[in-house]
C-alpha cells in the first residue's frame, strides 16, 4: 500500500465529523485516560466519541454508568451528544461491540480505538488526512509500515505478519499490518458491508469485505505502545486461529 502524504484541502474540512468508537472490557484502568486522549487531541473536524461497554465485570461499567449520567446531564437536547455511552447486557466481544458503536455513531467518518493504551489518538490527523483530500475510502493504522519494524513480542510480531500475509493473498490489498486496531473509514464504506464475527475476527472479516468492495485503501504509520498479557492484553492464540478461518472464510470461500 501507499502512504499519502498531500495537504488537506481547507475547502474538504467543513462538515466532516470523526466518531470515535471505543469497545471498552474490563479497562477500569484505562479508559478515563484514553478518553481523555481522544478528548485532547485537535482534528481539522468535528469529533465525536463512542464508547460501548461489552459488560464489564471489573468495576468499569460502574464507572461508565455515572459518566454516562453525566454527560446526559450537560447534553443539550436536540444537538449531536459529543460523547456516547452504551451498553451491553452480555458479554459479546469486541467485533459485537464495534457493530454497536457504528450504528450509533453520528460522523461521516469513522475510526476504531481500543480502550487501551496502545494506541496513540495523536496519530487521528496523520489517519484523517488522505480521506480529506479524496484520495482514500479507508486508511489502515500501520505499526509495521516500516520493514526493520517490530511493535511488541516477538511472538506477536510473527503472528501479526503471518495473518497479515496469508490476509493479503486472499484480499491483494499489500498490507502491512491488517490486524491493526487503527482502522478509519467512511460511513459509507461501513453501511456498505455486513459484519457478522462478534470477537477478534473482525479484522480479518471486514478486511476482506472492504477489498471485495473496490474502495481506495492506503495505509499510514502510528505510533504503538505494547502491552503484555499481565498488564490486560486480550487476545490469545485460540483468536489467532479464529482469525486464519475468517480470512479463509471471508476472503476465498465467500468470494
Amino acid at each position: 500500500m501507499n502512504e499519502l502524504r498531500g495537504q488537506i484541502d481547507p475547502s474538504t474540512r467543513a462538515g466532516h465529523m470523526l466518531s470515535v468508537v471505543i469497545p471498552v472490557y474490563n479497562e477500569q484502568d484505562t479508559w478515563r485516560e484514553i478518553l481523555r486522549r481522544v478528548q485532547a487531541v485537535e482534528l481539522p473536524c468535528a469529533k465525536q466519541i463512542v464508547l460501548v461497554d461489552d459488560c464489564s465485570r471489573d468495576g468499569t461499567r460502574r464507572q461508565l454508568q455515572e459518566y454516562a449520567d453525566l454527560v446526559a446531564s450537560q447534553t443539550a437536547l436536540g444537538t449531536v451528544a459529543p460523547v456516547k455511552v452504551l451498553f451491553h447486557e452480555v458479554n459479546k466481544g469486541k467485533g459485537a461491540a464495534l457493530r454497536t458503536g457504528f450504528a450509533a455513531a453520528d460522523g461521516d467518518i469513522l475510526v476504531v480505538q481500543d480502550a487501551d493504551l496502545e494506541y496513540d489518538p495523536n496519530d487521528y490527523p496523520r489517519l484523517l488526512e488522505p480521506i480529506l483530500a479524496g484520495q482514500a475510502d479507508v486508511v489502515y493504522g500501520s505499526r509495521f509500515a516500516k520493514a526493520s519494524s517490530c511493535r511488541g513480542s516477538w511472538q506477536n510480531c510473527l503472528a501479526n505478519c503471518f495473518l497479515t500475509a496469508l490476509s493479503n493473498t486472499t484480499t491483494g490489498l499489500g498490507l502491512s499490518d491488517m490486524e491493526t486496531c487503527y482502522k478509519m473509514l467512511r460511513r459509507e464504506v461501513i453501511r456498505s458491508v455486513r459484519l457478522e464475527q462478534d470477537r477478534f475476527g473482525f479484522e480479518p472479516e471486514i478486511t476482506a469485505k472492504i477489498a471485495r468492495l473496490g474502495v481506495r485503501v492506503v495505509e499510514v504509520p502510528i505510533s504503538y505502545s505494547a502491552r503484555s498479557r499481565s498488564q490486560g492484553k486480550k487476545i490469545g492464540y485460540r483468536d489467532g486461529l479464529k482469525a486464519i478461518w475468517c480470512i479463509l472464510k471471508y476472503g476465498l470461500v465467500s468470494r
